[in-house]
């Protein structure tokens, strides 16, 4: 942990770095490459959406032997539709939640007593539940309008709180986001239920924690950019994400830790039910925006960034002196043209923190003897 430390500390001063911004080519094709998968397996495989958005019945069976394939089975004979069958606890006292979509109440009772035939219990001890499909359309619209609601605000507000381009990249990382989450459930089968939509929204406010912490960075880094020659805009941008970096990744990893206690022990061995919809969302949403923050949002900015004038003249002035100082190294000799460069001004502050190497003086605490002066 000391190292890790070790490590965050000389990140944020900039004495260490890696190039994000430099190899943004890479991550934008790997998101693009997963977003289409994400996008084609919902086309394709479609969502599977919980009896909650179709309308049918839901029977929940007291403790028995059955197993989970073989209830299954029971349930699609007697109904003659698809069933979905979720084991709820383990061991001796494990019991069944059977969802059966599409019938109405006369076949809902047929259902419940066949049900409780094949599986030998009690009649009585099957209790079954009708609900309406305009309850998960319901649900799905107000969603969807909470959703857009959320967008608009978020967009509004970074907009006036650091600049349009911000705005724009945190969007674009926002409908990466959820693209991911909602793809992963159409590939791997889970069933979409009120819970998953609850999932989806909360996401929404984590993946927007760390695209805002190192956003508020960068604008506080080019403050006054223009007014020297050593960084580029992009330059700046890698430093804010390295200066951040093990910050986003404690918060990420410290967030995924409960999340994944929910979704692989929780659903996994304990059969816990709705609580595999809301933990696959959060799971994915979560992973997903920390990713987005890192290697889409800002590596954006800048690209927008480096398009203005302004900051096209200070790559050009940056690349120019750092061509000369190449050259200065290679050849004491060489001529210098200090009229093709922009000198800054004494007074400028400089653009980005973190530490800046000073050579020692060669002439310091010469001739003074060791011990207290007199």
């Amino acid at each position: 942990m000391s190292k890790l430390g070790n490590l965050g500390a000389r990140l944020h001063r900039g004495e260490v770095g890696y190039d994000f911004v430099g190899n943004r080519k890479i991550w934008y094709s790997v998101s693009i490459l997963i977003t289409i998968t994400a996008i084609v397996g919902l086309a394709v495989l479609g969502l599977n959406r919980g009896i909650e958005f179709q309308g049918g019945a839901v029977f929940n069976t007291p403790k028995t032997d059955v197993s989970v394939a073989q209830a299954q089975e029971y349930a699609e004979e007697a109904s003659g539709h698809d069933a979905i069958v979720q084991k709820l606890g383990s061991g001796d006292d494990a019991k069944l939640r059977i969802q059966v979509a599409g019938i109405d109440t006369a076949q809902a009772d047929k259902v419940s007593a066949e049900l409780a035939e094949k599986l030998g219990v009690a009649e009585k001890d099957v209790t079954g539940e009708l609900v309406g499909p305009s309850w998960g359309e319901q649900i799905a619209t107000k969603a969807w309008q909470g959703l857009g609601i959320f967008l608009v605000l978020v967009v509004i507000y970074l907009a006036i709180a650091f600049e349009w381009r911000m705005a724009l990249a945190a969007f674009v990382a926002l409908i990466h986001d959820i693209t991911i989450t909602v793809g992963i459930y159409a590939l791997v089968g889970f069933e979409v239920t009120p819970g998953t939509v609850i999932g989806l929204l909360t996401i929404l406010g984590y993946s927007l924690y760390d695209t805002v912490v190192v956003f508020d960075s960068l604008k506080e880094q080019t403050k006054d950019i223009t007014k020297q020659t050593r960084w580029t805009y992009s330059d700046v941008a890698n430093r804010s994400i390295n200066s951040t970096l093990v910050r986003s990744i404690n918060t990420t990893v410290v967030a995924l830790l409960p999340v994944a206690g929910l979704l692989f022990i929780g659903g996994g061995f304990l059969g816990a039910g709705m609580l595999n919809d809301i933990s696959l969302s959060l799971f994915v949403g979560l992973a997903a925006g920390a990713y987005s923050s890192i290697f889409i949002a800002t590596p954006l900015v800048a690209d927008l960034k480096e398009r203005e004038p302004q900051m096209k003249a200070l790559r050009k002035r940056v690349l120019a002196k750092r061509a000369q100082s190449a050259t200065q190294g290679e050849s004491q000799d060489a001529p210098v043209d200090d009229e093709s460069l922009v000198d800054e001004p004494e007074d400028a502050a400089p653009a980005v923190v973190g530490p800046r190497n000073q050579p020692a003086s060669r002439g310091r605490g010469r001739g003074r003897p060791s011990g207290k002066r007199r």
